[in-house]
C-alpha cells in the first residue's frame, strides 16, 4: 500500500517557512502578551502547513518566477507568505478588538 504522507523534504520545507514566516512577523507587529504571541504563532505556524503549497504556487505563478524555482522552495515561499498574513492578521484582529472593548486587557 502506498503511503498517502508528504514527502520529508516537503514537509520540512513547510515546517521551516511556517516558523520563519511567524518569527519575521514578530519582529514588525510585536506582540503585547505572551498570551497573544502564543496564538499568534500557534496560528501562523498551521497556516503555513496547511496553506504552503497552495500559497506558494499561487505566488510564483503571479510574480512569473514558476519556472525558477524548485518545487522545495515553492513551498518554503507560500509556508512562510501565509505564515505571515495569518500573523498580520490576527494581530490586526485583535488591535482592533481591544480598542472596541471586547477584549479586556490581559
Amino acid at each position: 500500500m502506498q503511503s498517502m504522507g508528504p514527502e520529508p523534504s516537503m514537509l520540512a520545507m513547510r515546517i521551516a517557512g511556517a516558523v520563519c514566516g511567524a518569527l519575521v512577523s514578530l519582529v514588525y507587529m510585536m506582540p503585547r502578551s505572551a498570551r497573544e504571541a502564543a496564538a499568534r504563532a500557534i496560528v501562523g505556524v498551521a497556516c503555513g502547513l496547511v496553506f504552503g503549497g497552495p500559497a506558494g504556487v499561487a505566488l510564483a505563478a503571479r510574480m512569473g518566477v514558476s519556472d525558477l524555482l524548485s518545487p522545495d522552495e515553492t513551498v518554503l515561499m507560500g509556508s512562510a507568505a501565509a505564515s505571515l498574513a495569518a500573523w498580520w492578521v490576527l494581530g490586526v484582529l485583535t488591535r482592533i478588538a481591544d480598542r472596541a472593548g471586547r477584549v479586556p486587557k490581559g
